[in-house]
């Protein structure tokens, strides 16, 4: 046993290490990656946006937690559309105006800055 002084990030720590003669070292076996087919995401059908009215979009990148209203409902201004997780934290995106409402994502989508969320009229 020989023991040994680290100094990391300027913390020093003492490590007890152990010596091995060569024919008693054994490295551990390497073991191949079982092969996984990743999953096929069925292709949601496309929401077309209206004509006209204000396309609102995501301000950030994130996931889609929740969408709490549908397509066609009637909001008011500062009503929550839909919940956007990015960075860890829960962002409520809501509405700018009074207007009815065209969904363009789904929960559980993954979007980037910029993406079309919904547009309202």
């Amino acid at each position: 046993m020989k023991k040994y002084v680290v100094n990391v990030n300027g913390t020093k720590y003492e490590i007890t290490l152990e010596t091995v003669e060569g024919a008693d070292v054994q490295a551990p076996a390497a073991q191949a990656p079982a092969a996984q087919q990743a999953p096929v995401a069925e292709a949601a059908a496309p929401v077309t946006a209206p004509a006209g009215g204000e396309q609102i979009t995501s301000p950030m990148p994130g996931t889609i937690l929740d969408v709490k209203v549908a397509s066609g409902t009637t909001v008011k201004k500062g009503d929550i559309i839909l919940v956007l997780e990015a960075m860890k934290m829960e962002n409520e995106i809501m509405a700018p105006r009074d207007g009815k409402v065209t969904v363009l994502t789904q929960k559980g989508s993954t979007v980037e800055s910029g993406t079309p969320l919904y547009v309202i009229e």
